[in-house]
């Protein structure tokens, strides 16, 4: 028998200390690099995008690709790409966690618009207070000591 899934998931993270440097003139091109990672490795990207501070990835992974692996290598690799093309100049690296939210598929439309919005989600909420909210929505336990 064959292996089937279908979970979505929101993956979030941002720069290191939240720091504004993913500037817009440069985010398409980051956003290419990773879809290429994920397509690598046989996982669907859905929608890519996010702002200065950080990104969001809606994605479907391949059954053999853990989250913690497709990550790890996410921010390694394009953190060195980063570096190499002087993409953005005062990108200091990701920060060390990241936040993965599953949904179903019939969530999909409704966060594809979401992360395409993203500026317009931030103008009135950080990144902290939109993460937090995140956090809540999926009842996940968190010490507010580690969200810097």
């Amino acid at each position: 028998m064959s292996t089937y899934t279908q979970i979505l998931y929101q993956i979030v993270f941002s720069t290191k200390n939240r720091e504004h440097t993913l500037v817009k003139e440069s985010q398409k091109e980051l956003y290419q690099y990773i879809w290429a990672i994920l397509k690598n490795k046989k996982c669907h990207l859905y929608q890519i995008g996010g702002i200065t501070v950080h990104i969001h990835i809606l994605t479907h992974l391949h059954p053999s690709i853990a989250l913690s692996t497709i990550i790890k290598d996410i921010k390694l690799s394009s953190n060195e790409y980063i570096k190499k093309q002087n993409l953005f100049a005062d990108f200091n690296g990701w920060q060390e966690g990241y936040g993965a939210f599953t949904y179903s598929v019939k969530d999909k439309n409704n966060l594809v618009n979401y992360i395409k919005n993203q500026e317009e989600h931030h103008k009135n909420k950080t990144f902290k207070e939109k993460f937090i909210e995140l956090l809540n929505e999926h009842g996940i336990e968190f010490e507010e000591k580690y969200l810097l």
